[in-house]
Formats: C-alpha cells, structure tokens, sequence
C-alpha cells in the first residue's frame, strides 16, 4: 500500500498543527502579518520602522524611537487618545477663559446683593 504525501503547513502557524483550532491559528496569522509587514516612521516618513520589543519600535532610518501597540505601531485606541487630546486642549483654554469671565463678573453681582 502506498503512503500518501503529508500536506505541508505553511504560514506562520505552520508549527501548530492542528492544535489550538482553526479561529485563533487564522487570528495569530493576522497578527503575526500585521507585524511583520513594514511601517511608515512618524517622523521621517520612511517605511522603516520595526518593532524592537513588545510596544517599543524604532526607525532604522533616522533612529527614532517611539511607543506604540505591542503588534502596530498606531492602534485604534492611540489614534482615538490623539484626537481627544487635541480636542481638549482647545476646550480647556476656552473654558478657563470663560471662567475668568464669569468670575469676574460673580464678584460685583454679589457685591450689589450684600449690600
């Protein structure tokens, strides 16, 4: 009788086998492929940058060295983080000037109701 070929695994799971099931083997791939694809450096703009320990990732280029997610450079959450820090600087220097505003204007309404 003849023995059949094996199939080969190939992709990054190829030593898992047929342990772990088939979502998170497909899931580690995306993951594993996400990574090692290359990335644009947030300050030069070369695509340079990879990771050097889990959420640490530098530019081979010009040496930057930044924070990022443990598997991406930019996550979701960080761009979503940005974006609200930039929008609450605005608001925080507008609301101070308001609350000078309304201090100001506080003291001589009480002042006239003391009296």
């Amino acid at each position: 009788m003849k023995k059949l070929p094996k199939t080969k695994k190939v992709g990054s799971t190829r030593g898992f086998g047929p342990r772990y099931g088939s979502t998170v083997r497909k899931r580690y791939v995306k993951v594993i492929a996400d990574l090692k694809k290359p990335h644009r450096c947030p300050q030069c703009g070369f695509v340079r940058v990879r990771r050097v320990s889990v959420g640490v990732w530098r530019c081979r280029k010009c040496e930057y060295t930044f924070a990022g997610g443990a598997y991406m450079p930019n996550t979701k959450l960080g761009t979503i983080a940005r974006r609200a820090a930039k929008g609450a600087q605005v608001e925080v220097v507008h609301r101070t000037a308001v609350a000078v505003e309304t201090d100001s204007v506080e003291p001589a309404i009480e002042e006239e109701t003391t009296e």
